[in-house]
C-alpha cells in the first residue's frame, strides 16, 4: 500500500488491513515512527511528542503480530496510538509537560493505558501538553510550544495540543487526551480532527495525574467518530481504584453509528450564537446546522441562561482543586528537588518555585486564595452554587432536546504569543466548552469546515452517558461531508 493511502487511513481502516494481514503491526508502527522522526523533531518540527518510545513500540507491535497470526485478535490489536503525557506509563517518563516531573519514571500504568495495552494497542510515545493540563494553547509546556500543522506559527490549542497536532499531521492515527475545561474539544477544533470528552466518571482517572479532580476526564482524539467509538469501547468502564468511576453497564459505542437522524431534536442555545463569535466561525457552524436539517434533524432554540458565568465559576473551582492536588509536588518524595536547601521551608519554596511554570503558579495562588479563611464563602461556595445552576440549565434543556449543538471556540487558531501576556483573554477561548465540564456531560468536537484556511469545529453536547447518541450524530455528519478527511497541505 502506498504511503499516501496509509497516511489517509483511519484507525478503522488500518484495523481492517491488519486483520486481513495486508500489513503487519511492525510495518505500520515503523511507518509512524519514521513520520514522527521526519515531521516532529528539530527546527520547524511540530514538537508534538515529549517522548518517543520506539523500542517499546516495536516490541508491542511484534507481540501484536504474533496474536494476529494465531487468530482471534481483537479489532484494536496492533494499532498504533500515542498517550498524552499526563497518563502514567510504567517504566516510562510521565512529565505532565513540567520541569517538576522531568525525571519522573512512573512505577505503574494508568487504567486507561492498561486497558488499551490489554486490547493490543501499540504506544508510539507520550505527547506534549500544557504543564499539568493548565492552558488553552500548548504554549505552557516545559518542553516548548507545539505548532499547529495547518499553520506552524499558530497554536494547536490545549492542553491536549500535542495529541491533536500529532493526529492532524497523521504521525499517529489516534491519541488519548484529557478534558478539564475543553482540553480535548478545543484542540480538536483548532486542528481539524475529532475529539470526544466522555461523561465524567465514564473513563477511569486512576493513573491520570490530577489537575481538578471533579472536572478532569480522559478521552480520545481521532480522525473520525467511528474511530472514537472504537477506542471508547476499550477505555471506558468501571474501575474500583477510582472512587469517581461510575459502575454501570457499558454499551457498544459503535452500535448506533448508523442510526437515522430523522426526528432527532437538536438544541441551539441562543447564548452561543450572540456577540463574540468570529463571523467566519459562525458561517461554518450555520452551514453544519443546515446539513443536519437536511438529514432530518429538528432544530429547537433553547436557553442556557447561566452559561455566561461558566468561565468565572470554572476559574474559581479549578484553581482551588489544583492548589490542593499540586501540593504533593514538594521536592520531598519525587519530582524536581532544588539544590542544597537550607531547611525544609527553603526546600519547599525553591523546589516549587523552580519546578513550576508561570501559569501553574498563577492557578495555585488563585486556588489557595479562594480557599483561605475569609474568602471561602465569598468565592468558593458561591462558585459551587453557580455550578449547580449551570448543571440545572442543561438538565432543563435535555427535557426538550436530545443533543445540544454550537461552536467549540469563538475563533480559529490564534498565533503563537498572541495571548500569552493576557491570561483572561486566553481563558475566554474556552467560553463554549467549560460549562460541559462543570455539568459533567459528554461533549464532542467534529471538523465542520474552514475559515481563512484554518479548521473550525462543531460542538455536540449530550446528556449524561449519551456518548452513543453524540457518536451517531458525528458519524452521520461525517458520512455526508469530508471535512475529517482534509489534510494540511504542508504535511507530506
Amino acid at each position: 500500500m502506498g504511503d499516501s493511502n496509509l497516511k489517509n487511513s483511519t484507525l478503522t481502516e488500518l484495523s481492517a488491513l491488519l486483520q486481513k494481514k495486508d500489513i503487519s503491526s511492525v510495518e505500520l508502527t515503523s511507518y509512524y515512527l519514521e513520520r514522527i522522526k521526519r515531521l516532529d523533531g528539530g527546527e520547524g518540527g511540530l514538537n508534538s511528542f515529549i517522548s518517543v518510545t520506539e523500542e517499546h513500540a516495536l516490541k508491542q507491535a511484534a507481540a501484536a503480530d504474533a496474536k494476529l497470526a494465531a487468530g482471534g485478535a481483537g479489532l484494536l490489536t496492533g494499532l498504533p496510538i500515542a498517550h498524552k503525557d499526563i497518563f502514567c506509563t510504567k517504566g516510562i517518563r510521565t512529565s505532565c509537560g513540567s520541569k517538576m516531573l522531568d525525571n519522573f519514571i512512573a512505577p505503574y500504568s494508568a487504567t486507561v493505558v492498561e486497558k488499551m495495552e490489554s486490547d493490543g494497542l501499540v504506544m508510539l510515545g507520550k505527547t506534549n501538553m500544557d504543564e499539568f493540563a493548565m492552558g488553552s494553547s500548548n504554549e505552557n509546556s516545559f518542553y516548548g510550544a507545539v505548532s499547529n500543522p495547518w499553520s506552524r506559527d499558530r497554536v494547536p490549542g490545549g492542553s491536549s495540543g500535542g495529541s491533536a497536532a500529532a493526529v492532524a499531521a497523521r504521525i499517529t492515527p489516534a491519541a488519548t487526551g484529557t478534558d478539564t475545561g475543553g482540553s480535548i474539544r478545543q484542540p480538536a477544533a483548532l486542528c481539524g480532527i475529532t475529539g470526544l470528552k466522555p461523561t465524567y466518571g465514564r473513563v477511569s482517572r486512576w493513573g491520570m495525574v490530577a489537575f481538578a479532580s471533579s472536572l478532569d476526564q480522559g478521552g480520545v482524539l481521532t480522525q473520525s467518530a467511528e474511530d472514537a467509538a472504537l477506542l471508547l469501547n476499550s477505555m471506558a468502564g468501571f474501575d474500583p481504584k477510582d472512587s469517581t468511576s461510575m459502575d454501570r453497564e457499558l454499551p457498544d459505542f459503535s452500535a448506533e453509528l448508523n442510526n437515522s437522524l430523522e426526528g432527532v431534536k437538536v438544541g441551539l442555545p441562543k447564548e452561543y450564537f450572540e456577540d463574540g463569535m468570529d463571523a467566519g466561525v459562525a458561517k461554518v457552524v450555520e452551514e453544519a446546522i443546515e446539513t443536519y436539517k437536511s438529514m432530518g434533524a429538528e432544530m429547537v432554540e433553547i436557553e442556557l441562561p447561566n452559561s455566561g458565568l461558566a468561565v468565572p465559576t470554572y476559574y474559581v473551582l479549578a484553581p482551588a482543586e489544583c492548589s490542593s492536588n499540586l501540593s504533593r509536588f514538594d521536592g520531598v518524595r519525587y519530582g524536581y528537588r532544588c539544590e542544597d536547601p537550607k531547611d525544609l521551608e527553603d526546600l519547599y519554596k525553591r523546589s516549587r518555585g523552580e519546578g513550576f511554570g508561570e501559569e501553574v503558579k498563577r492557578r495555585i495562588m488563585i486556588g489557595a486564595y479562594v480557599l483561605s479563611a475569609g474568602y471561602y464563602d465569598a468565592y468558593y461556595l458561591k462558585a459551587q452554587r453557580m455550578r449547580r445552576l449551570i448543571s440545572g440549565d442543561f438538565h432543563s434543556a435535555f427535557e426538550k432536546v436530545d443533543v445540544i449543538m454550537g461552536p467549540v471556540t469563538p475563533t480559529t487558531a490564534f498565533r503563537q504569543g498572541e495571548k500569552s501576556d493576557d491570561p483572561v483573554t486566553m481563558y475566554l477561548s474556552d467560553i463554549y466548552t467549560i460549562a460541559v465540564n462543570l455539568a459533567g456531560l459528554p461533549g464532542m468536537s467534529i471538523p465542520a469546515g474552514f475559515s481563512d484556511g484554518m479548521p473550525v469545529g462543531l460542538q455536540l453536547i449530550g446528556n449524561h452517558f449519551a456518548e452513543s447518541k453524540l457518536l451517531n450524530l458525528a458519524h452521520q455528519y461525517q458520512q455526508r461531508t469530508g471535512w475529517h478527511r482534509e489534510l494540511p497541505s504542508n504535511i507530506e
